[in-house]
């Protein structure tokens, strides 16, 4: 059947799309290669709106072993010849229409990413949003996507080591669900998304293609409506147990060297990853459909070559070495079928019941062979008159600053988070180094070495929203900053890029400045990105009414310890322990949890910035935990310095007793979220070579006070037992989400 405008439309294609289309193949498509056409060239797969932005990112470095886009993770050399592969990814759209199928397959679809490049994963982290928690339709998300995740998780064999949730309004419709994976392999020993070899045989592995997840893609690159609920096929549905299977059989099937490349099938399938693998390789491929091995009856050529099911591999074998990776599959008992060949042709050719139903050219459709590139208007935010007309002077100095903290420390985005990672397993496989003694970043040891990785996910969607340039620059800052307190080395970063519709001229505006800012702080920081994940379209439309996101660059960043014994925990250990904070308070309350949650001030400017004074502190801190100066630290993030204070006696089951500095007003002193600040402890006995230390660095700091048995003491006022405190902060999340 011939297609038309209306079905290119009906695909999410442009009319000029459509004709771009008709020039590359000569001809008019028919519905099956238009098919391949929309989801190769929807938002999700082709970064059309975003490519030659992320261009302008940093993508080189001494340890990258991999370009940026080339595999599909990073890979970085982390030493005694061992490499790291990471990467995160988003699985937005699917979550919010069916939360827990749509989170259990985006922990599966970014193992898979790691373990297809030979790596075994190691550990999983994620960064989640959700609206307001009081709402029952946040509630049963939340829910959804928490068990989801840890159901996967915990089946597959995978510790989640750290995260991060969030919950702001904006997010009620278009929740975002990031995943990250972190695996390891030997340098060499990795594989090749790649197709080549004339003759050499194209097998398919792993799960039956099902109907589930046709058009996913396309899915994920449009608008949430009140409709999406419709397209719950387009949600693919995971099996935790087969994924551990494929795991095993594809790195054993590694290892007989029978492969030539192998590939994910993630977004669009059988499409994506036969085109991908043919372009890498400027080969082309003949596939017959009739021999996928599908789960229903019937299946249409678009339907198998769409299909987005789960636990599923591409692999491209040495012509005579059949037998040897038929073995492993059959030892592992999952499909494993010779559905074609690798051609010279550059082309495409699926054939079913002997006929030809789509014959395209395998470059075209991919990233940077063809697909359509734009660069969208951008226009600067109204909203932003309104974050320049702030002013502090507007808001009260509360008088009873015991109630005020008592109030902020219930506030979803500050307490404890433990009502979520508690369903997900952080120590099988018994690497995990931060669940007894935490740390800003999550440590998990490197087995048969010394080394530790320090990984983190973070980003501050407020901070973004009141000012996208330096925003994001925060977001990588405190990635490193969190990395640096737990005693480790910042290497690279991996990125998970939530934005709203980028046809929208303010969010593209949004988006470029975030990207802007991104780069500069990559530079500075020396780590480049190895890849990650655009994800447009969080946007809701209700009643005609659009409601984007806050610009939620979220940051994955690698770090590596060369000594797991240097590891620097968060928690004050001993009584009588010194506080410091290195960095300056700033009477600065902008864009602080504290402004929003207390006061219900939505618009306020990002809070004080300097990435000099940044750089120069995390060189301060790295240096003071080298030499053995500082007994704790922890970065001074959400909250500000009374909830830094508060995690950091709570973690070592002590209490402080801090005096605050005059002449800055106290709600700034105690709330207020400048950046470039941390806070340390330190042995009676260690303090002259700490200050030492610190002029002959130039870095500021401040005595605050010191570590008692468990009373809080604030400018010689009670503020109770760190007992008490634990319970609000342990107890607020879950006693908003438990109530029905």
């Amino acid at each position: 059947m011939e297609a038309t405008l209306k079905m290119a439309e009906e695909l999410g294609l442009l009319a000029s799309e459509f004709e771009q289309i008709k020039d590359i193949l000569g001809r008019t498509p028919n519905f099956t290669e238009l098919s391949i056409f929309s989801v190769m060239w929807s938002e999700h797969c082709s970064y059309k709106n975003s490519i030659t932005l992320l261009k302008t990112l940093p993508r080189e470095g001494e340890r990258l072993l991999v370009e940026a886009g080339e595999e599909n993770a990073g890979l970085v050399d982390i030493g005694d010849g061992l490499a790291c592969a990471f990467k995160i990814e988003s699985h937005n759209h699917p979550s919010a229409v069916e939360p827990y199928q749509g989170a259990a397959t985006g922990v599966g679809g970014i193992h898979r990413d790691i373990f297809t490049m030979g790596a075994r994963p190691i550990a999983a982290l994620n960064s989640l949003r959700f609206g307001d928690p009081a709402l029952k339709r946040t509630k049963w998300l939340v829910k959804g996507v928490v068990k989801g995740i840890g159901d996967y998780g915990n089946c597959f064999g995978v510790p989640t080591v750290g995260g991060e949730a969030y919950f702001y309004d904006c997010y009620n419709q278009n929740i975002l669900v990031n995943a990250m994976s972190v695996g390891i392999v030997r340098v060499g020993e990795t594989v090749s998304a790649i197709s080549e070899g004339v003759g050499n045989p194209v097998y398919i592995v792993g799960s039956a293609t099902g109907k589930d997840g046709i058009h996913g893609a396309s899915f994920a690159s449009k608008d949430l409506t009140e409709d999406s609920e419709e397209d719950l096929p387009a949600v693919q549905v995971g099996d935790p147990f087969q994924e551990k299977l494929l795991l095993e059989a594809s790195l054993e099937a590694i290892k007989t060297g029978a492969i030539v490349g192998m590939q994910d099938m993630g977004a669009a399938g059988i499409t994506c990853s036969t085109s991908e693998m043919s372009a890498k390789g400027e080969s082309g491929m003949k596939i017959n459909l009739d021999k996928v091995p599908t789960r229903q009856a019937n299946m249409k050529p678009f339907e198998i070559l769409l299909s987005e099911s789960q636990e599923r591999m591409l692999i491209v074998c040495h012509k005579g070495r059949e037998a040897d990776l038929e073995a492993v599959f059959d030892k592992w008992d999952l499909e494993c079928e010779i559905i074609g060949e690798v051609t010279d042709t550059k082309r495409l050719e699926f054939y079913q019941n002997g006929a030809l139903v789509a014959d395209v050219p395998a470059e075209p459709l991919v990233l940077g062979g063809g697909a359509p590139v734009y660069t969208r208007e951008q226009r600067e935010p109204a909203y932003l008159k309104q974050i320049q007309n702030f002013s502090s002077s507007d808001v009260p100095v509360p008088d009873d600053l015991l109630a005020t903290a008592k109030t902020l420390v219930g506030s979803p985005n500050i307490a404890s988070k433990k009502w979520i990672y508690e369903q997900y397993d952080s120590m099988v496989r018994t690497n995990t180094m931060t669940t007894n003694q935490p740390s800003d970043a999550a440590t998990v040891r490197v087995k048969g070495t010394k080394k530790a990785l320090a990984v983190t996910v973070d980003c501050n969607a407020s901070f973004v929203y009141a000012d996208p340039y330096k925003g994001a620059m925060i977001a990588v800052s405190e990635a490193a900053r969190n990395i640096v307190c737990s005693g480790g080395e910042p290497v690279a970063i991996t990125n998970c890029l939530n934005f709203g519709n980028p046809y929208n001229p303010e969010v593209y505006w949004q988006f470029a400045n975030a990207i802007r800012g991104m780069g500069d702080a990559c530079r500075q920081f020396g780590t480049p990105v190895t890849g990650g994940n655009v994800s447009f379209y969080n946007h809701t439309v209700l009643d005609d009414r659009a409601e984007p996101v806050f610009p939620t660059p979220t940051i994955g960043m690698l770090g590596i310890l060369d000594d797991y014994e240097k590891r620097m925990t968060l928690n004050f250990r001993e009584t009588g322990h010194l506080i410091y904070m290195l960095g300056e308070h700033r009477n600065d309350l902008g864009s602080s949890e504290y402004l929003r949650y207390v006061h219900k001030v939505k618009y306020s400017p990002v809070p004080h910035f300097d990435i000099e004074e940044e750089l120069r502190l995390q060189k301060a801190v790295s240096q003071l935990i080298e030499h053995n100066l500082v007994q704790s630290a922890h970065d001074i993030s959400e909250g500000g310095l009374f909830v830094a204070l508060l995690e950091s006696a709570m973690s070592g089951a002590k209490g402080f007793d801090v005096q605050l500095k005059d002449g800055i007003r106290k709600d700034a002193l105690l709330f207020g979220e400048a950046q470039s600040r941390v806070l340390v402890s330190v042995l009676p006995a260690d303090e002259g070579e700490f200050l030492r230390f610190l002029e002959l660095n130039a870095q500021d700091c401040e005595k605050l006070g010191t570590v008692t048995d468990g009373e809080i003491t604030v400018d010689g006022a009670h503020f109770g037992g760190i007992e008490e405190w634990r319970n609000v902060y342990d107890e607020a999340l879950g006693l908003v989400l438990d109530n029905e």
